[in-house]
């Protein structure tokens, strides 16, 4: 990899760190770390290099260390497709899984690519030069870095690394106890034999409950409203059958086939047929803890409005079973010196509250983009093929599914970026942009879910179209198509030289 000094003087001092690569991967977790591996064996000779703003490879899977965090999709899926996963768990606790990037990340020399404690602030598109200007700050000292580049892949997630989503309840600084937030959770903190409230219903409420009731005296999950719930083994008896009569990667190619099209079908079934997989839903619920417990477990919405939960061996069913957690559907009306005062004027007594409220969503990271000094106002960008922004040059970001592992769509992402590369450098360009989609398309959000954090977050999102190439699938096999073997190139994707050569910029 190249670094450049330029200038001389003061402009000299300013530039005086200016590194250009060919490719810039902002993010070392799973995303990043498939964007690695992609560009380095289907783009040989592409210099890239991997910017991190953490100390640690693992994005998400680094950052979370509250109790009994896991992935809530299945291994086989979130696994990396060209380093298969070889656990007997369906669903990973978070050190099993950060291990797993880290190891991949050093199997395929891909660690020596990352530069660590490297956050990006801003970048900005030249047309002049058709490369992007990127400053970085360094080090806890944040030691302005300047870095250039041909193209720019965000694999930063969609949420806001600094802080979670935490209400302003009425009360809060009255509560002798203590108030955490899971993205920020202690490593000191002792909950053994301690009343604990989660509020919450989402993934990391029903993980976190189930851990926290094997030595806390008492756990509540509160909830403003019901989550769909679903109860899944958490060993896949058919994977271990494939791995017990074919070959390791044979084997885990055939799991994670037959959930893919298992996911797949599930989530359609549920667009269709509403009615019927609630249905299903509940009566697995009613199954597990009786029919009591109905109003605490059948939202008012259809099943993949929001996300469903997945608890594996129905462990939070378990510890409601056993009396060790139990449910409260309910508004809080304050906090108080001992706990929470509910809606309905109940008491709950706590000497730990978990808001497990949700996330921030932050699509760029607090990245400022801009082409040619003009901000992009992501919100009012289309999305093209679910990996770029109409009008931004020679970017991708990687932007999983809702409904399916995220690794799933950010390996397809990344194999098109490469194909995108190499048909740019074969047509003699220095560049490809999707034109903006012409007027009259219709469009909703990107993320087109009902949930609060993506609700909050709804005008910072991209837009999507009805039609291809705007709307994002959320369907594997769609995507496979699309990106892995469709065309690269459409009447809606431009493609150009650099100014300086006389192109149109």
């Amino acid at each position: 990899m190249d670094t450049t000094t330029i200038g001389s003087g003061s402009a000299g001092a300013e530039a005086a760190d200016l590194r250009a690569v060919d490719v810039l991967v902002i993010g070392a977790g799973l995303s990043g770390i498939a964007a690695g591996y992609h560009l380095q064996t289907r783009c040989p000779g592409i210099d890239y290099a991997i910017l991190e703003a953490r100390d640690a490879i693992g994005g998400t899977w680094d950052l979370f260390r509250y109790p009994g965090i896991r992935s809530d999709s299945d291994m086989y899926t979130l696994g990396f497709g060209f380093r298969p996963w070889i656990g007997d768990k369906v669903f990973a606790d978070g050190p099993s899984i950060r291990d797993y990037v880290r190891d991949t990340a050093a199997e395929f020399g891909i660690d020596r690519r990352i530069l660590f404690g490297h956050r990006v602030v801003s970048a900005d598109w030249d047309s002049a030069t058709a490369r992007w200007r990127v400053l970085v700050e360094a080090g806890p000292e944040r030691r302005p870095r300047r870095f250039t580049c041909r193209v720019l892949y965000a694999c930063s997630g969609y949420y806001d690394y600094a802080a979670g989503h935490m209400p302003d309840w009425p009360g809060m600084a009255d509560f002798r106890g203590s108030i955490i937030h899971p993205q920020d959770w202690p490593a000191d903190l002792d909950h053994r034999d301690k009343r604990v409230v989660v509020i919450g219903s989402g993934a990391t409420a029903v993980t976190l409950v189930p851990a926290l009731a094997e030595s806390a005296a008492h756990v509540t999950m509160l909830q403003r409203s019901p989550t769909y719930i679903v109860a899944r083994p958490s060993r896949d008896a058919a994977a271990g059958w494939l791995r017990r009569h074919l070959p390791e990667r044979l084997a885990f190619r055939a799991a994670r086939w037959k959930n893919v099209l298992l996911s797949i079908y599930f989530y359609n079934l549920a667009r269709r047929k509403p009615a019927l997989v609630k249905s299903k839903i509940l009566a697995g619920v009613r199954h597990q803890l009786g029919p009591d417990q109905d109003r605490h477990f059948t939202p008012a919405y259809d099943p993949w409005d929001q996300r469903l939960c997945l608890v594996p061996d129905g462990d939070l069913f378990r510890a409601i079973r056993a009396g060790t957690a139990s449910v409260v559907t309910d508004g809080i009306e304050r906090f108080t010196e001992t706990g929470l005062r509910l809606t309905s004027g109940e008491e709950l007594a706590a000497d730990i509250v978990v808001a497990a409220t949700g996330l921030r969503m932050k699509l760029l990271a607090h990245i400022t983009l801009s082409v040619d000094g003009r901000p992009v106002r992501v919100g009012e960008t289309t999305s093209y093929k679910g990996m770029m922004l109409s009008g931004v040059p020679n970017f991708a970001l990687a932007l999983g599914y809702t409904n399916a592992s995220w690794t799933l769509k950010c390996e397809l992402t990344a194999q098109h970026l490469c194909r995108l590369i190499r048909r740019m450098d074969a047509r003699g360009a220095d560049w490809f942009m999707p034109r903006p989609p012409a007027p009259g398309l219709a469009t909703r959000p990107a993320i087109d879910l009902a949930s609060g954090y993506v609700r909050r977050a709804a005008a910072d999102l991209p837009r999507q179209g009805d039609r291809k190439p705007w709307r994002l699938n959320q369907n594997y096999l769609l995507d496979m198509a699309a990106l892995r073997y469709g065309s690269v190139v459409d009447d809606n994707l431009a493609f150009g030289q650099r100014r300086d050569a006389g192109g149109a910029g």
